[in-house]
């Protein structure tokens, strides 16, 4: 065996020896049953499953932004909307609807706001619009967006995405494909600890 197996095969068990004593498989954060395609194998991707009308993703969003602020360019995070009703398949369009005008950065928590200080539904195309109309979207670009196949069928992606990562609540985070956790399930240890040691341990195993 190589020099430089013999170090990564001893990085990898003391990975594992850092898991047993502090993130417990099962406990702290789950193993996917099939590992999901990421959007960029060369990067580890954090995901973030959410729902605007979930008061918890509310809260969460800030602090995941702060965070993903902080990482280098080793690592890719992206949005994901849950999808298990009607409702959240509209505000799932709304959400790949500002991703498609490139509206997006500057309408996330516009749209949070809207929910939950505006308490608004967000469920008919003419309360939805008026969020749009104030970035200079006009009418008919929203409505040929909205209504369109690839909006659609990113939703659809979406919801299989969801069923694929088991998601049980929102807001789950997904790490590269492979792992789930969430508040719940990390307790007093910190959903970003458990993120960040899971990153650590991608990125031992691809190196």
């Amino acid at each position: 065996m190589s020099k430089w197996l013999i170090v990564a095969f001893i990085s990898v068990l003391s990975m594992g020896t850092i898991a047993q004593k502090q993130f417990v498989v099962g406990q702290h954060y789950q193993v996917l049953t099939k590992p999901v395609r990421t959007a960029d194998p060369s990067k580890i991707e954090v995901t973030e499953v959410f729902w605007y009308g979930c008061p918890h993703c509310n809260t969460f969003r800030p602090v995941f932004e702060q965070w993903k602020n902080q990482q280098d360019d080793t690592v890719y995070t992206e949005h994901s909307p849950a999808i298990w009703n009607k409702s959240m398949i509209v505000h799932a369009r709304i959400f790949y609807t500002a991703k498609t005008l490139s509206k997006f950065e500057e309408m996330h928590k516009e749209i949070f706001d809207a929910m939950h200080i505006q308490r608004k539904r967000l469920l008919k195309e003419a309360e939805i619009y008026t969020l749009f109309q104030k970035h200079g979207v006009s009418k008919e670009m929203f409505n040929k967006v909205y209504s369109s196949f690839g909006v659609k069928s990113m939703v659809q992606q979406a919801e299989a995405r969801a069923r694929s990562y088991g998601i049980t609540g929102t807001p789950e985070v997904i790490i590269n494909g492979k792992y789930r956790t969430s508040g719940r399930m990390a307790g007093s240890a910190g959903v970003f600890k458990v993120v960040e040691y899971l990153i650590e341990k991608e990125k031992a195993l691809k190196s």
